[in-house]
């Protein structure tokens, strides 16, 4: 189970990475990275190309999905809460049983002769 979540914390960062890159190739209203790499930047990454906007789709699920299964795995090995571990914590509300009192000692008697 561990070696799962190792390998959907990869997948996770390198979807987001992907999906930045991905998100900065688009074009928008007023232009975008695509405009950087010229004509070919634009018939690839234009607002009207079907293919990266499937890819940004299909990426944006893998992110998603990997970050929910990211979540149930990790709730499932941790089992205990924090409040669970705060009462188990907190003092608890019975006295404390007290311990009798010694009797005080007589007091001693002076010294010396009168």
């Amino acid at each position: 189970m561990h070696l799962l979540t190792i390998f959907l914390y990869i997948l996770f960062v390198f979807a987001a990475i992907v999906l930045i890159v991905v998100i900065l190739l688009q074009e928008g209203r007023g232009g975008g990275f695509g405009e950087a790499l010229g004509s070919h930047g634009r018939e690839t990454f234009g607002v009207g190309s079907r293919g990266i906007n499937t890819f940004t789709a299909v990426t944006a699920g893998v992110f998603l999905g990997s970050a929910l299964l990211i979540h149930v795995l990790n709730r499932k090995q941790s089992a205990i809460t924090v409040l669970d571990s705060a009462v188990q914590a907190a003092p608890s509300l019975e006295p404390a049983p007290s311990a009798p009192a010694a009797p005080a000692a007589p007091p001693a008697a002076p010294a010396g002769g009168d």
